[in-house]
């Protein structure tokens, strides 16, 4: 049985439409009655005459026995060839205000609203992570729902987002960048030029994402509120759903190796190659966006993950509250194992020891269900990240198994220059199962 908040969840995008239609109808209703009372004087003798007139031209045709059927023939005959009429002239109208907004709607109107709404009555889906996982899932869920938020990790502290969340003391914008670009509904020129990056040969700009320093600009055009610069991005990529971080203050990795070290810093913590006993951000204390809460309890589908288990997934879920969200949520939970190990993180790991990392560092569980590949890469492949010392995950699901969680298994990779997850088939595995 369909619950009263699904049911008006699901009517919800056509609301608006339906008031529309109705405000029309009334108006022509009354326009019509208002036309009869104020020229039925002059305009009954006219009627009356032409009513005269035409049952005559109707008894000479078909008989005067005939006459009243013959009037609700042509009656019905007009009414039907008015409203085609009027349906006709309305979409003409309709396609040309659209085609003189964008030429390139062409015939696709009629389906391109039709999707929008059917992705308007997706389910609300959470996707929390960072680096180019959370993106890659992204331009997969989009193709269901648009009712999605992305919550992103905010503690790349390298590249140009360390650099300019060094000098502006801004959050690092590289993530949500890289989600704002996944969800984008705008042209391809728009999203190409948010990828952008300036090569070693133009100064002081090296190493920047035209997207990043636009992002820094907007923060800056909107007093230093990150909220509303996202917002004011969103627009601008046109994106479906929202992309959110998980907390507006700036944080730091600070994590504890098994020989007793510690190492902050995100870049250093990869760089160094230690394995890690425990993971914690500084502040401690850090806020979590209230956005970001809001969403996890509303969501019908929780995914936690693709991405590297200690810079991407793990940070989120560190800051305050956010973990607490996921547990007394009601949604589906889904982790999404990564592909291939990550030198310096998870070099041995496989799929449990993962979701292991993930529960000794969050103490307790989040998800109740683990999608993992098992599909190998090519030969060529294999070999060609061997070299970078990184190895396929191995798929021991029966050990998952044993710690009490659902196992989504199959061929959910994509190989072309790199080993990634195929966000189609990870999200139809994850919206599969996510309505069971």
């Amino acid at each position: 049985m369909i619950s009263p908040r699904r049911l008006l969840h699901s009517l919800a995008p056509t609301a608006a439409l339906s008031s529309a239609v109705a405000v029309t109808v009334l108006g022509i209703f009354l326009f019509g009655a208002g036309l009869v009372l104020s020229f039925r004087v002059v305009a009954a003798p006219f009627l009356s005459q032409l009513t005269v007139n035409w049952n005559n031209m109707l008894s000479g045709l078909v008989g005067p026995e005939s006459v009243r059927q013959a009037n609700h023939f042509a009656g019905g005959m007009l009414l039907l060839l008015g409203l085609s009429l009027a349906i006709g002239g309305v979409q003409g109208v309709f396609r040309q205000f659209m085609l003189g907004i964008n030429p390139e709607f062409g015939d696709k109107i009629g389906t391109l609203y039709f999707r929008r709404v059917q992705l308007a009555r997706g389910p609300k889906i959470v996707a929390l992570g960072g680096g180019t996982g959370l993106s890659t899932l992204l331009r997969g869920l989009k193709r269901h729902s648009s009712n999605i938020t992305a919550v992103v990790t905010v503690t790349d502290d390298g590249g140009s987002s360390g650099r300019l969340s060094q000098e502006l003391g801004i959050i690092p914008p590289g993530d949500l960048r890289n989600c704002l670009v996944a969800l984008a509904d705008s042209e391809r020129q728009l999203t190409d030029l948010f990828q952008y990056r300036f090569t070693g040969q133009s100064g002081s700009l090296s190493g920047h994402s035209l997207g990043n320093l636009l992002i820094a600009g907007l923060v800056d055009i909107c007093d230093g509120d990150f909220e509303r610069a996202l917002g004011m991005a969103s627009e601008v990529l046109n994106i479906r759903g929202r992309v959110i971080p998980s907390t507006l203050e700036r944080v730091r990795l600070r994590a504890l190796q098994t020989d007793g070290s510690e190492i902050c810093g995100e870049t250093a913590i990869v760089a160094a190659k230690g394995k890690i006993r425990r993971l914690f951000i500084d502040p401690p204390d850090a806020h979590p966006f209230p956005e970001a809460i809001r969403a996890i309890r509303e969501a019908d589908i929780l995914v936690i993950g693709p991405g590297s288990v200690y810079s991407s997934v793990i940070p989120n879920l560190l800051v305050p509250g956010i973990a607490d969200a996921i547990r007394q949520s009601k949604a589906r939970k889904f982790y999404v194992c990564n592909v291939m190990t990550e030198p310096g993180e998870s070099d041995t790991f496989s799929a449990c020891e993962h979701v292991i990392a993930i529960e000794s560092n969050i103490e307790g569980r989040l998800f109740d269900s683990v999608l993992v590949n098992a599909q190998i890469p090519s030969h060529d492949m294999l070999e060609k990240y061997r070299t970078r010392d990184q190895f396929p995950v191995e798929a021991d699901l029966d050990r998952i198994r044993t710690m009490g969680l659902r196992v989504v298994a199959g061929d959910f990779m994509s190989e072309s220059d790199f080993v990634r997850h195929d966000p189609i088939k990870v999200a139809d595995a994850i919206l599969h199962r996510g309505r069971k």
